[in-house]
């Protein structure tokens, strides 16, 4: 069997691949794609709970990175967390379509039962409040803490597999987690409503190892 082909990008790390795509680089933007295509679908995936739309959005996500790959700022944190938080910000962009689609086409007789609705709402309400509060706090944490947590809550990856996208040792990881999350939990107390967690995302970095 003959020897594995090694790509001209191999082994460069982000920020230089990046570099390379702003000169309009077709195979550094490969090399990206076969580095966080699969996880970029898994989150796309999980928000949208549709094959279809989510493959749509990952087009979306790496079109943008080809077409304005300069918008990418090194020093505001890691290249993975940037273009983690834009497939996230894409997908909930579809669902609120697709929600106003399905509003539009909804029956007026719905509105006789708009008042039972209001619970729901308010729910909706303080989970998008949190889920903003919550963006806008990882962006004061130190760059390694935000990327390791922007690729659990945004990415959904174990701690492991952090440890292996960051080239980073386990232990490291988990240390760096724990201090974020404590950071966050301070921050975001006012904010959690009547006890539920901040956001459901929240709890998974210090329990998947």
């Amino acid at each position: 069997m003959s020897a594995p082909v090694v790509g001209p990008h191999e082994g460069l790390d982000d920020r230089a691949l990046v570099s390379l795509v702003v000169e309009q680089d077709g195979q550094a933007l490969e090399a990206l794609y076969s580095r966080y295509g699969r996880p970029c679908l898994a989150l796309a995936r999980r928000i949208l709970t549709d094959e279809q739309f989510a493959q749509d959005v990952v087009q979306e996500v790496f079109l943008t990175v080809w077409r304005d790959a300069a918008r990418f700022d090194a020093s505001r944190g890691a290249f993975s967390s940037w273009l983690l938080s834009m497939t996230h910000h894409k997908a909930v962009d579809v669902v609120r379509r697709e929600e106003n689609v399905r509003k539009r086409r909804a029956s007026a007789d719905l509105l006789d039962v708009r008042e039972d609705d209001g619970p729901q709402v308010d729910e909706q309400v303080w989970s998008t409040l949190r889920r903003e509060r919550l963006r806008e706090s990882l962006q004061t944490l130190p760059d390694v803490q935000r990327e390791a947590l922007a690729l659990a809550y945004y990415g959904g990856h174990t701690q492991r597999e952090i440890a292996q996208l960051t080239a980073t040792p386990l232990g490291t990881v988990k240390t760096r987690m724990l201090a974020g999350m404590r950071t966050l939990r301070g921050r975001l107390d006012g904010v959690q409503g009547d006890g539920a967690p901040l956001a459901e995302g929240a709890r998974r970095p210090g329990v998947r190892p």
